[in-house]
């Protein structure tokens, strides 16, 4: 675990960054349920509020609308409370990564191997084409410099369960930030 001290708005208590495969949705609901706030996945907000799933953004408008909608909503996010979940590439649009400076990130970092495992044969745009593997740890490379200077704490995603992982999201938050696990 790394820790970035910088000052923090209260909302919302957390939002987890990191690459496709971290478990940022998964474990995202596990620590707001430590936290006792709400969880919402960026996402699955985007789904909802477009109405197609992203694949189908991506095939039909392509990644800069997409990104575009992407930004929107994660901005509107950003100003609820709750535990965040980001969606692997939100960070490198300029305006979310500026908009992250003063709030509790938590970066998922994933071993390569682990991540791609996680990860493949699912439907994501980016992993479309003849090496998926290899496009997954190119990504992965390109963003991790950007995650890493992000983040408030980082966890290995990688070390243990699910569950294991909250607890320790939750801890690093709790230790840091706020002694009293008072979360807003």
């Amino acid at each position: 675990m790394t820790v970035n001290r910088k000052r923090i708005k209260s909302r919302p208590a957390a939002v987890l960054i990191g690459f496709m495969g971290a478990g940022k949705s998964t474990v995202g609901k596990l620590v707001a349920e430590l936290l006792g706030v709400d969880f919402v996945d960026a996402d699955e907000e985007i789904v909802r509020v477009v109405g197609r799933s992203i694949p189908e953004i991506f095939a039909e408008d392509g990644a800069p609308a997409f990104r575009d909608i992407e930004r929107r909503v994660v901005l509107d996010l950003l100003t609820r409370g709750g535990v965040v979940s980001l969606g692997g590439g939100a960070v490198m649009t300029t305006a979310i990564a500026d908009a992250l400076a003063e709030h509790r990130v938590v970066y998922l970092s994933i071993d390569p191997a682990e991540g791609y495992a996680r990860a493949q044969g699912s439907d994501r745009p980016l992993l479309a084409g003849e090496d998926p593997e290899t496009r997954y740890r190119e990504l992965l490379n390109e963003r991790h410099d950007t995650y890493a200077g992000l983040a408030t704490v980082a966890v290995d995603a990688g070390a243990g369960s699910a569950e294991q992982v909250a607890d320790a999201v939750v801890a690093a938050l709790a230790d840091y930030l706020i002694p009293e696990r008072n979360f807003p």
